[in-house]
């Protein structure tokens, strides 16, 4: 433990959970790219801080407005009415420094999903649950339109997912730009629910009594499909990082695509999963090519083998995510 950085200190006075003579005591968290995150113990117990950055630790030039902070707020309210172990409880937020105050859930009981998936402990069931909540999130957001005058955070989706995804994507690869700069505009244009804008298996904690869901920074009123095809997405990439998982990690897919088209009442189900099924190459090609490629797929024939599915399937858009899923597994054997 060591002292906090006085913001971090003046933030949690702020919101009266620390007094002007107490020192709080804390170690920094390690994952985030976005934000600072940090264990502090306080007299109540260990609370999880976490302050939004200006300028993300990745290698590209990639910069976000810290007032994403508010947002990620408003969306962790909004999930835990649709369903209340969504997201961590949240204890108090401090808008000045952009700064939140989470319970903190203690690792031995909440392993991270990608961890969880990299060890090869791929859980359908699991997976179907995470559909299901994701679903019913975007069902209850989508029956209250009047949440989206909380989030105008067009700007701010543009960003931190659509420019530095699809757009920057784009200009690596001029033979499919116009797909993925098409893919951009629809999503832009698509506005049906709540959409918590990063479903990772990284921003995913396998709780006691479910899924709970990390990290709304990008959180934004408008497709519901970018967040499936943004999870499905890394269970289809994994299979190249546990090779001895991929039966189990296309049976995550199905289970959790499954799981979250049932829970579609906002809309056709055939067309939401179809906006998520076009989605869902442009994804895979901007994490090997886009400004936030994922960590993990590192030899150039891996990377030429999402090159080759997704480039095919944007060029020769399918409707359902079954497609995408037979094309990948097709093509890795």
């Amino acid at each position: 433990m060591q002292p906090l950085p006085p913001d971090l200190a003046a933030a949690l006075c702020r919101v009266g959970l620390l007094g002007p003579a107490e020192e709080a005591r804390g170690e920094p968290l390690a994952g985030g790219v976005s934000s600072d995150i940090w264990r502090v113990a306080l007299p109540r117990g260990p609370v999880c801080v976490k302050r939004a950055l200006p300028k993300l630790r990745v290698a590209a030039d990639w910069r976000a407005p810290v007032e994403r902070n508010l947002y990620e707020a408003r969306w962790m309210r909004s999930a835990i009415a649709a369903v209340p172990s969504a997201t961590p409880a949240l204890i108090g937020q401090d808008e000045t420094s952009g700064t939140l105050v989470m319970a903190y859930l203690e690792p031995a009981d909440h392993p991270v999903w990608k961890q969880e998936l990299h060890a090869g402990r791929a859980d359908p069931a699991f997976a179907a649950e995470v559909g299901a909540r994701l679903g019913r999130i975007h069902a209850a957001t989508a029956a209250t339109p009047a949440l989206a005058a909380d989030f105008p955070t067009d700007a701010i989706f543009h960003a931190i997912r659509l420019e530095p995804y699809l757009l920057a994507t784009a200009r690596v690869h001029p033979d499919v730009a116009p797909a993925l700069e098409h893919l951009a505009a629809v999503t832009a244009a698509t506005k049906r629910a709540l959409v918590h804008g990063d479903v990772s298996p990284k921003n995913i904690l396998a709780g006691p009594s479910g899924p709970v869901f990390l990290d709304a920074e990008c959180a934004w009123w408008g497709d519901p499909a970018f967040d499936a095809a943004f999870c499905l997405n890394h269970l289809l990439l994994k299979c190249l990082w546990t090779p001895s998982a991929r039966a189990r990690f296309l049976a995550c897919f199905d289970a959790l695509a499954a799981a979250w088209i049932a829970r579609a009442d906002w809309e056709a189900p055939a067309e939401l999963e179809s906006r998520a099924a076009r989605l869902l190459p442009g994804l895979m090609l901007a994490r090997v090519d886009g400004k936030s490629p994922v960590e993990y797929i590192t030899a150039e024939r891996d990377r030429d083998t999402v090159r080759r599915v997704a480039k095919r399937l944007l060029l020769h858009p399918v409707p359902r995510l079954q497609d995408v899923r037979a094309s990948w597994a097709k093509e890795i054997g």
